[in-house]
């Protein structure tokens, strides 16, 4: 496959600006940082060699939520493949910071700036049997030098719109590196039908992989006593991965709604000290942070703020209504936790990028908000019975028809990619394209 010289242009400018960001912005001095030295890391890892006959495996993900999307695929592939390496890659640092212990992989770490040189040592290195890109990463370097090393690439829980640079004018070496995929796997029948139109015929429907782990997090059956405590049968709002813009609407609506029987119980998107006070100033009432509370204060509260991470998506099950922040910035936050536990949503107005979303609005079981009293509107609609009712059968059907997107790529890698040899389950051979 070809590059384009002006691609290589744009990785070389991308790198110098993110180098000048790290001098005033943390993450960028993150992207910068966690580079460094990044070769010898890798060979450090790969030094502790996996068992002979056993795979060797690339995930990457941009970020964190693409981690989250190709999270049951990559835990199915540890199941079925107890002794392969698996080696995580992220791009972002909000990714890696947070996964890099993970210990499903042997290894994570940073992908490197996509420049000849790096991609082509990178892939060198690793040497993997399989690659298997998670939505969105379209490295054309990377690719290219996964192409030239013969290694099939899977591209995993895609989702494709018109507007993108495949299907322009000037889109030719994105759509060549489409071809240079072994598989695409689309959330989506509209996804598969735009990559048809282009002639990349070597995609399927398997639906999306978030659903296979939110519905085994809800099986969990995680349970916390403050929270039972402070719920007290109360009819309760959880607001999830909310931003400033959110904060601001729901404290105006909710000192109507604290009257009414009401509790409120909100995880911010971002945990920081000055962040927590200025919501804790907001909003009326008892207002309790979860770090500080107690049986008796818990008791008392009206408000309680998740003041950690790793809490929300088993919270959804205390909850009648949920609120999805993010819908006044780049865009709604992880719709699917809730319709886990089958609670009706409202959120912002920015979530048509996200299908399970669009799907909910259209069956009355989740409801777009623009200002406060569009949101009160809201609470008034979605408390009904007949309304929560409605909103469970949504996205119980919803759920049932993406489930079992983990198991249709699990087996596609199995019978294609690694092939069990003489009935031995605990080694394969390995097919290079």
């Amino acid at each position: 496959m070809r590059v384009p010289r002006i691609y290589d242009w744009g990785i070389a400018v991308y790198q110098a600006a993110i180098r000048a960001a790290a001098w005033f912005l943390p993450k960028a001095r993150l992207w910068v940082q966690g580079r460094q030295d990044w070769e010898t890391g890798l060979q450090q890892a790969l030094a502790k060699a996996n068992p002979v006959g056993q795979p060797r495996i690339w995930v990457h993900c941009a970020s964190l939520g693409e981690f989250e999307q190709g999270r049951p695929v990559v835990e199915a592939l540890r199941q079925q493949y107890p002794d392969a390496f698996i080696l995580l890659s992220f791009f972002s640092p909000s990714g890696y910071v947070i996964r890099k212990d993970y210990a499903v992989a042997n290894y994570v770490c940073y992908l490197p700036a996509d420049t000849p040189r790096s991609a082509a040592r990178f892939v060198e290195l690793v040497a993997p049997q399989l690659a298997i890109f998670v939505k969105y990463e379209f490295w054309l370097r990377t690719l290219q030098a996964l192409y030239q090393h013969g290694v099939p690439v899977l591209l995993i829980s895609a989702i494709f719109r018109p507007g993108q640079i495949f299907f322009s004018r000037y889109g030719a070496p994105w759509r060549e590196a489409l071809r240079s995929y072994r598989y695409i796997f689309v959330q989506e029948a509209a996804s598969a039908q735009l990559l048809q139109s282009i002639g990349i015929m070597h995609c399927a429907i398997a639906g999306d992989t978030r659903v296979d782990r939110v519905l085994a997090l809800a099986a969990e059956e995680r349970r916390f006593p403050l929270v039972e405590t402070f719920v007290q049968g109360a009819q309760i709002c959880i607001a999830g991965s909310t931003w400033p813009a959110d904060e601001a609407l729901i404290a105006r609506v909710w000192r109507k709604l604290q009257g009414q029987g009401w509790k409120l119980i909100i995880a911010p998107h971002q945990i920081s000290e000055p962040g927590i006070r200025y919501l804790m100033e907001q909003l009326t009432g008892c207002v309790l942070r979860y770090s500080q509370a107690s049986e008796t204060t818990a008791a008392k509260s009206q408000v309680l703020i998740i003041d950690n991470v790793g809490m929300l998506s088993a919270l959804y099950r205390y909850g009648d209504i949920a609120y999805i922040g993010g819908g006044f910035g780049a865009g709604i936050h992880n719709t699917l936790e809730p319709m886990a536990y089958c609670l009706p949503m409202v959120f912002g107005p920015r979530y048509r990028k996200f299908a399970e979303a669009v799907a909910m609005v259209q069956a009355g079981a989740a409801i777009s908000v623009k200002d406060a009293a569009t949101l009160e509107t809201a609470f008034a609609t979605l408390i009904h019975p007949m309304r929560r009712q409605q909103a469970a059968q949504a996205a119980r059907a919803y759920l049932a028809w993406q489930q079992g997107a983990s198991t249709r790529i699990l087996q596609y890698i199995k019978e294609e990619i690694f092939r069990a040899s003489d009935g031995d389950t605990t080694r394969v051979e390995v097919e290079r394209f």
